[in-house]
């Protein structure tokens, strides 16, 4: 697999995160969708709250070259050339908490880069009005778990602890039909 190459469609404003809810958690956070319309900084914990995040990167492109993931890609293990996909980071960037929650989306989630290795081959797909910090210590660390829902592949499940740095995943989506309008 190859350094990232991809084709942009369409962009236009839109949600493509739909929502997401905190069930259990030792804190007091909740979910929280940030806009990209002002720019900030994701990472080297600039939040440092109990809430789950989570925000919209590059929308339907076109994948000229596969991408490996950690979580779904099918038996490969990957997102084949040819998909057009949507990206999306989501993140809980604690003093000292846990959370168990989900991230609902408008497409089927397709796959999930929770390693630092696949997040840092699919930076060509982050957003260019976030600054990312502490690109070294993205993914997930031992004991935390992310899945896709087996019943509804739109909504993404967390059970994670999140301390300094904190967790971070970039989740891919099918081709979002709301960015098309």
């Amino acid at each position: 697999m190859g350094c990232g190459a991809a084709l942009g469609l369409s962009a236009p404003a839109g949600a493509f995160v739909l929502g997401g809810e905190i069930l259990q958690q030792t804190g007091n956070g909740s979910f929280v969708k940030l806009g990209t319309d002002a720019p900030f900084a994701v990472g080297a914990d600039t939040f440092d709250t109990d809430d789950l995040y989570a925000f919209d990167e590059d929308q339907n492109i076109l994948l000229v070259e596969p991408i490996r993931v950690d979580i779904g890609g099918g038996d490969l293990g990957a997102i084949p050339a040819g998909t057009v996909v949507a990206s999306h980071y989501v993140f809980f960037d604690s003093l000292n908490g846990t959370q168990y929650g989900y991230v609902d989306f408008d497409a089927p989630i397709l796959g999930i880069a929770a390693q630092q290795e696949t997040m840092a081959a699919t930076d060509f797909l982050a957003n260019t009005a976030v600054t990312y910090l502490s690109l070294e210590l993205r993914g997930l660390e031992r004991g935390d778990q992310v899945w896709i829902d087996a019943d509804d592949p739109f909504r993404l499940w967390v059970y994670w602890a999140g301390s300094s740095p904190g967790d971070y995943i970039r989740v891919f989506t099918a081709r979002s039909a709301a960015a098309m309008m």
